[in-house]
């Protein structure tokens, strides 16, 4: 069941435009750290993960970053909905405007379009939690950055709040990823110490059949009636093969 509040999660509340601001915030919300890109790996990985409290973890914090979206999407706007267009083209937003006027649309700080290629799926449960990890990492210092930026409380502190939040996301993905690697490696050790019974087995089966067949090959000429010598000879090579 999907339950949607209409109530952001932090509340955005900014009182003054910061159109130069508003084009590095933007980072968060189509660039390589950004809240859309993490959305979406999240609730795509979540598929391959090898049990329901796995499935479940991705898909909270992947549905939470769509609300992260939410947040970066009520600053943005905020942040440029007064402004002129002579404002807007003195901060090198005219391009903007032409294309998507004072619409949100998702880019990094440089214009670049949102990309896919901002994340992996590749269905290995550590490589992609290794991956969910690092992101988190990477979005924790690009919000340490933007706060770096600007002296304005009320942008200060939608930005804490989701650098804590990414802080918090990290710790879940470090679980997980320990709890998954322990079983993994269970797994791993199980087959190893069966592989090496098993390969055990066949050797013990193979000598017995071996000495079994040079039993009956002795017994054999041994009723056939072989010259002292050679019978001799025969024990020599039978005692060699049977040590």
């Amino acid at each position: 069941m999907w339950l949607y509040q209409k109530k952001l999660q932090y509340p955005v509340n900014i009182k003054k435009k910061d159109l130069a601001f508003a084009k590095q915030l933007i980072t968060q919300y189509g660039g390589f750290a950004g809240e859309l890109g993490a959305a979406l790996r999240y609730l795509n990985q979540r598929y391959t993960m090898l049990d329901d409290r796995g499935k479940a973890l991705l898909t909270d914090i992947g549905t939470e970053e769509l609300a992260h979206v939410e947040i970066i999407s009520s600053m943005l706007y905020q942040l440029m909905k007064d402004a002129t267009i002579d404002e807007l083209r003195e901060a090198g937003l005219a391009s903007h405007y032409a294309e998507h006027r004072k619409g949100l649309y998702p880019v990094d700080a440089n214009g670049v379009p949102f990309t896919v290629a901002y994340f992996a799926g590749t269905g290995d449960v550590l490589a992609d939690l290794s991956e969910d990890m690092a992101a988190e990492e990477k979005a924790r210092a690009v919000y340490e950055s933007l706060i770096d930026l600007t002296n304005d409380p009320d942008i200060i502190g939608p930005l804490l709040w989701l650098r804590q939040r990414e802080i918090v996301h990290f710790q879940r993905f470090k679980e997980l990823y320990n709890d998954y690697k322990r079983i993994l490696n269970n797994k791993e050790n199980n087959y190893s110490h069966s592989l090496f019974f098993f390969i055990t087995y066949q050797f013990c089966y193979l000598d017995i059949f071996l000495m079994f067949s040079f039993f009956l090959i002795f017994l054999f000429f041994f009723k056939t009636g072989l010259s002292g010598r050679n019978r001799a000879g025969f024990v020599r090579i039978f005692n060699r093969f049977s040590v």
